[in-house]
C-alpha cells in the first residue's frame, strides 16, 4: 500500500486513481503487523496484533468511515460482526494462487433492497 504515498507523481495516472491516492494519504492508518519494525508511509503506526475491542471501540468513535483491507484482517472483522457495508475491488491474477476474498466460514445475510 505504500505505492499510494508517491502514486500523484505518476505521470497521466487516471483521475480515479489520483482521487484515491489523494484520500489514502491524508487518512490516518494503522498497520498491522507481527514483522514491520516501522511505518513505510506517512500518517501511519504499527500494531502487532488485530484487537476486536480496540476496534470496536475505534469504530465506536470514529468521525469518517473506516477501511478494512486484507482478507485476513478482513476475515476477522467480517466474524466479529464489525463491518457495516461492502466495497469490493476486485484485481484479477493471471497466475499463482491467492487468499479468499471472504472467510471460508462467513454466513452473510443478504440485504436487498425491495425485499
Amino acid at each position: 500500500m505504500v505505492y499510494w504515498e508517491t502514486a500523484h507523481t505518476v505521470p497521466d495516472l487516471p483521475r480515479f486513481l489520483l482521487e484515491f491516492a489523494r484520500l489514502w494519504q491524508a487518512a490516518e492508518k494503522i498497520v498491522y503487523s507481527r514483522t514491520l519494525a516501522e511505518p513505510l508511509s506517512a500518517r501511519t503506526k504499527i500494531e502487532r496484533a488485530f484487537d476486536l475491542d480496540a476496534v470496536r471501540k475505534l469504530k465506536a468513535n470514529a468521525e469518517r468511515d473506516i477501511a478494512v483491507a486484507g482478507p485476513e484482517l478482513a476475515a476477522q472483522a467480517i466474524q466479529a460482526g464489525l463491518v457495516d457495508e461492502f466495497q469490493m475491488r476486485i484485481c484479477p491474477v493471471v497466475i499463482g494462487d491467492g487468499k479468499r476474498f471472504f472467510p471460508r466460514a462467513a454466513r452473510l445475510d443478504p440485504i436487498c433492497a425491495g425485499a
